[in-house]
């Protein structure tokens, strides 16, 4: 395994976790930004919903990353 695929297993992972709808998937279980506000933020759990926020707060930044993925692979196979 190379660098240029764990960057590439990484970039799927953010796109995974900026995609999750928190209605319908994370707010029955808890796993909202509400949550983590009463509580403990340095917990690991919000330390990943943080996360999460923050990829859905990139998104953008992370469909550039996408496109030049993309790209790349077309190119150099």
């Amino acid at each position: 395994m190379g660098l240029w695929t764990l960057i590439q297993g990484m970039l799927l992972f953010a796109n995974g976790l900026a995609i999750l709808n928190e209605d319908r998937f994370l707010a029955p279980r808890g796993w909202t930004l509400q949550e983590v506000q009463r509580g403990n933020r340095s917990t690991i759990k919000g330390q990943l919903i943080g996360l999460r926020y923050a990829c859905q707060y990139f998104r953008f930044v992370l469909m550039l990353f996408n496109f030049i993925t993309i790209i790349l692979k077309l190119v150099y196979g």
